[in-house]
């Protein structure tokens, strides 16, 4: 009776030093809806890693109508994603926000000419239509034309590319991962096209980070610690089996009902492995650099966007990472 006692003692203080008495039940938002580019979280949720690292995550659905800024801001989720553009504005009018890892330190947002066009550099585009989208999105065409003195007719477009298409425009606004995958998808050739990345030009803006409130992250560290190391683990099995993954990532677009095409999901999967991990290791999670915090907080200033650029410091409280397995 006594070794039974003992054993079953022995049982629950392995079982529960291994997992949590009790989840922390907490909500994360990411700002479009589910797709690949957002697969680190939706695999960390799906294969219990967040449980592992005593979390209970509730998924909100982002997109057109939902504000992963202003949920933060309200402080109606835990944790949510933004663009660096997105949070130095907040944070210059004096949002309690931080950022806790940045996930993509290389701009993918480029400009996209057809060779038929003539386009072959940025003086080609003078008097061109360039088709650009609004919000954050503009910040970088703008400065882009500003720095090489080019007069060109804006054209705003929308979720859709049909313009480009058609030869409605001449230059359209693409992000790597997404709509130039979709135009070469479309059957144009890749030898067919003039890419020009954003951050080959001297316009390298840190894009998507995970962000919180400073008050979460100065009472509950080492949850904002967890999150993150969860999310890192998720992206880390993401890509070491992205055809799970991405299977994983179309079970959640069904769930919303939307469409969607599982060659483009694979080819994001792909585009944010290099984004993410550049060096292909996730020791070597990049730390965001000082000087493209710089030059975009620069750039929002000169453009009046912010009135004075956040203390990097200030801002930017990155937990620190997960060791190789």
């Amino acid at each position: 009776m006594v070794k039974k006692v003992i054993y079953f003692l022995l049982t629950f203080l392995i079982v529960s030093s291994t997992y949590p008495q009790q989840l922390k039940k907490i909500t994360f938002v990411p700002h479009w809806v589910p797709q690949a580019q957002f697969a680190g979280f939706y695999v960390a949720l799906d294969k219990e890693i967040y449980k592992k690292y005593g979390i209970d995550l509730t998924i909100i659905t982002g997109g057109p109508r939902v504000s992963s800024s202003k949920l933060l801001e309200e402080k109606k989720v835990d944790f949510g994603l933004m663009w660096l553009s997105n949070a130095m504005q907040l944070k210059s009018k004096g949002a309690h926000i931080v950022n806790i890892a940045q996930l993509v330190s290389r701009s993918s947002l480029m400009l996209i000419a057809k060779k038929s066009s003539g386009i072959k550099s940025p003086a080609d585009m003078n008097g061109k239509k360039i088709g650009i989208w609004g919000g954050d999105f503009q910040i970088q065409p703008m400065a882009f034309f500003k720095k090489y003195n080019l007069n060109v007719k804006v054209i705003m477009q929308g979720n859709s590319i049909n313009l480009f298409f058609f030869d409605g425009i001449d230059v359209t606004t693409a992000m790597w991962y997404n709509e130039y995958h979709t135009i070469i998808n479309s059957g144009i050739n890749k030898d067919e096209l003039n890419t020009f990345f954003f951050a080959d030009y001297g316009l390298n803006f840190p894009e998507e980070g995970i962000y919180c409130s400073e008050s979460l992250l100065k009472e509950n560290p080492k949850l904002c610690a967890a999150f993150v190391h969860a999310t890192l683990e998720g992206w880390q099995y993401s890509f070491e089996h992205p055809a799970e993954a991405v299977d994983i990532i179309i079970k959640y677009i069904k769930k919303e009902n939307l469409p969607y095409n599982k060659a483009h999901q694979q080819w994001m999967l792909e585009r944010m492995k290099d984004l993410i991990f550049p060096s292909k290791e996730l020791s070597d999670f990049e730390i965001l650099p000082v000087d493209n915090y710089n030059l975009l907080g620069n750039i929002l200033l000169q453009n009046k966007m912010i009135k004075k650029v956040p203390d990097y410091n200030d801002l930017y409280k990155p937990m620190k990472v997960l060791k190789d397995k």
